[in-house]
């Protein structure tokens, strides 16, 4: 079918967190192997390890362990594998483009000031683009991979936050299924000012590495950009229209018509978040400029709900 190109400007971008912002699938896989060394089991292959990929633990818990055949309980593989992540996961770093991308977003909250005789704003050049999360890691570890990390992650609100134990999302509507990033979508949309209407579905776009995950953002109606580990890249070559149109099966047969077609143009592959396309997706950034009260140097992060002045530049 012939691509869409009549997309709406972006108005929102909903992250995945795992193998998409942070540095962990090669982490997640270590800390999996050494289990299984243990127990002299076989290493975890990509051709499952892709099926764990972006899913909530306890389903993801129960596909490894119908392929590990651990000679131990659930509980006790959940003992070490926590006690193991605990030692690694507070190495996480971001992974390549992505403070660039995050600030830039974040400065896009310049669009929302009004034009003064002190800034070189143009009237109506961009619009703000809000952002939140939404990844299938529970709390814990969530604070694992991000307590070192404050200031990357500031850009996201607390109330912008949805993780994998988040009580309104129904037990077993993880990904691939759409219900994580239709509540992330929610969370934007009740903290909009009065002024700003509602943004749609098809106005968001979901940064995703994972197979499930690109399915769970096709399913919900969004623009997709997929940026999987190059290995997971490897493990579905020659299926990626599949992968992009959210057609691999990995929900099984519910909700048909929320799939989409292949080569529709709702969703992208990208190598890299390094120099990431705005124009594109009808993303303005900002001029140079943009600073915080706490005198946050050009460019940088500004936090949701800080003050934002802006400085003149030649």
């Amino acid at each position: 079918m012939a691509p869409k190109t009549d997309f709406p400007p972006v108005r929102a971008c909903l992250f995945d967190m795992d193998g998409l912002l942070l540095d962990t699938e090669d982490l997640y896989t270590l800390c999996i192997n050494l289990i299984l060394e243990k127990y002299q089991r076989p290493q975890l292959p990509w051709s499952i390890k892709a099926k764990l990929q972006g899913r909530p633990g306890p389903a993801a818990n129960a596909l490894f362990h119908d392929w590990a055949q651990l000679p131990i309980t659930q509980e006790e593989y959940s003992k070490q594998l926590y006690a193991l992540q605990a030692q690694h996961f507070i190495t996480t770093q971001p992974l390549p483009g992505v403070p660039e991308l995050l600030s830039n977003l974040g400065r896009t909250r310049y669009w929302d000031l009004p034009p003064t005789t002190t800034t070189s704003k143009e009237k109506n050049a961009g619009q703000r683009v809000h952002i939140a999360l939404a990844t299938s890691s529970h709390l814990t570890n969530f604070r694992l991979k991000t307590s070192h990390l404050t200031d990357l992650f500031s850009v996201f609100p607390t109330t912008r936050r949805v993780l994998g134990d988040d009580p309104r999302i129904p037990p077993g509507r993880g990904k691939p299924l759409p219900d994580i990033f239709l509540l992330a979508l929610q969370t934007i949309n009740d903290s909009l000012p009065a002024s700003e209407k509602p943004i749609r579905p098809e106005e968001c776009l979901v940064f995703e590495d994972s197979v499930p995950g690109v399915e769970a953002g096709r399913r919900a109606g969004m623009r997709v950009v997929w940026c999987p580990h190059p290995m997971l890249k490897r493990e579905y070559a020659r299926r990626e229209a599949e992968v992009l149109a959210g057609r691999t099966g990995e929900a099984g047969d519910v909700d048909l018509h929320q799939l989409g077609e292949i080569g529709d143009g709702w969703a992208e592959y990208l190598p890299t978040l390094v120099g990431f396309p705005y124009e594109r997706y009808g993303i303005v950034v900002p001029p140079a400029g943009v600073a915080g009260e706490e005198g946050m140097v050009e460019g940088g992060v500004v936090g949701e709900g800080e003050v934002v002045q802006v400085v003149e530049t030649a």
